[in-house]
């Protein structure tokens, strides 16, 4: 069986469908490829900063996020071996391009509701890419059941093992030496947390307690894993003792404790923690060739103490289907040469960008979780305010409009 199709997105995580709304907004079908048969929401909840809200916003859908999460006032970094505040920065302040608005948001809401925004039939689930090869100006996409697509445009959303980034020969993410694991606690009655985000970092560790909503909590640990730590990884039950244990060990509020408690934890209970390498985005064309291209952690994965990844994705849906719409929209349809421009254009608006991230969330993670000691007391005395203000930093940035 063969189709042929002008736009072919791989994966429908935040990426992909952003880049699908995103050309929906400008009148330009895509077709979806996503593996899995449903949609994917692994890792519950992702912290939304305001440059993903102006993304949303862009997209249309920024008010139907809103109305559902909780917006934060401040963030508190406890120091973990005093238990005491290192850092206190509020949130609610002006940015270069306008007010800061930080939010947590379930991931299965977000996706779902980029999906119900798009038209039926665009997501094919159960299609899983296996080979891609090049017929002239033609990109042929193969899937495992054997049908096989043309195509002008393969946009790679596939994720960290991304096979759209793998025949684009970038190289492999590589480990960061750390680990995460996360959670979601649900309080029907209410969990009395402020709009505030709750930062324990030293110790070895980095952890978060971030409120969804007056009903929900995001949590989310990372850590140096050692040799004793493997048989924590068995089961979700293992894990939550692992990771209360350690909590415990050091100087966390009992009502931070209570919320690792009553979660619910995900099958796969830890992950290790990629990030590709800034230096092989220098060159334009190691983003896209020919009608190919990659976007969201197909691109730039990255370690999450910024809390960028999946920002940073809605970024890159907007500038593409932007730059791809623009192209589309001359003459009712685009040829190689216009095709090849519009990537180009996408891959020169993205690569600084995503350099920038990958290499600020390395180095603040590394901080934040060092245990070296003249690391330790940098940290705890001058550098706590540094880091905080560098998250928000990092999110006063604005992808623009479709």
């Amino acid at each position: 069986m063969e189709a042929v199709e002008d736009i072919v997105i791989a994966g429908a995580g935040l990426a992909g469908l952003a880049t699908a709304l995103g050309l929906h907004r400008k009148g330009v079908r895509s077709v979806v490829l996503e593996s899995s048969p449903t949609l994917r929401a692994s890792g519950f909840a992702f912290t939304t900063w305001t440059n993903a809200f102006r993304a949303l916003d862009a997209l249309g859908v920024g008010d139907k996020i809103r109305e559902h999460h909780l917006l934060y006032e401040r963030m508190i970094t406890f120091s973990a071996a005093t238990g005491e505040a290192a850092a206190k920065v509020s949130l609610k302040m002006q940015g270069k391009s306008g007010p800061h608005e930080i939010r947590t948001v379930k991931r299965d809401f977000l996706l779902q509701t980029l999906e119900n925004d798009l038209p039926k039939g665009t997501i094919r689930y159960s299609s899983k890419i296996v080979a891609i090869e090049e017929d002239g100006n033609v990109t042929v996409v193969h899937l495992a059941d054997g049908s096989i697509i043309r195509t002008k445009v393969l946009i790679g959303c596939d994720g960290v093992n991304s096979v759209v980034a793998k025949w684009l020969g970038l190289p492999k993410p590589i480990l960061s030496g750390r680990t995460a694991t996360r959670g979601l606690a649900e309080y029907p009655a209410g969990h009395g947390f402020g709009p505030e985000i709750l930062q324990f970092i030293g110790q070895g560790f980095r952890s978060g307690v971030l409120p969804c909503s007056d009903t929900s909590v995001y949590w989310n640990y990372t850590w140096y894993p050692s040799p004793a730590d493997g048989d924590a990884e068995e089961t979700v039950a293992k894990m939550r003792g692992h990771v209360l244990d350690k909590l415990r060990a050091a100087k966390i509020p009992a009502a931070a404790l209570d919320v690792i408690q009553r979660s619910e934890m995900s099958d796969v209970v830890s992950s290790p923690l990629r990030f590709r390498w800034p230096l092989a985005l220098l060159r334009r064309g190691s983003i896209t060739r020919g009608g190919v291209c990659v976007a969201g952690d197909a691109l730039h994965p990255m370690t999450p103490e910024l809390g960028q990844g999946g920002c940073s994705a809605l970024e890159d849906g907007v500038v593409l289907a932007r730059c791809l719409g623009e192209a589309f929209a001359a003459g009712g349809g685009a040829g190689h040469e216009e095709v090849r421009a519009a990537l180009g254009k996408y891959a020169e608006a993205r690569r600084w960008r995503s350099i920038q991230l990958i290499t600020a969330a390395y180095v603040v993670g590394f901080i934040q979780q060092s245990n070296n000691v003249v690391v330790k007391f940098l940290r705890d005395k001058f550098l706590s305010p540094l880091l905080a203000k560098t998250l928000v930093a990092m999110a006063d940035y604005d992808c623009g409009t479709l």
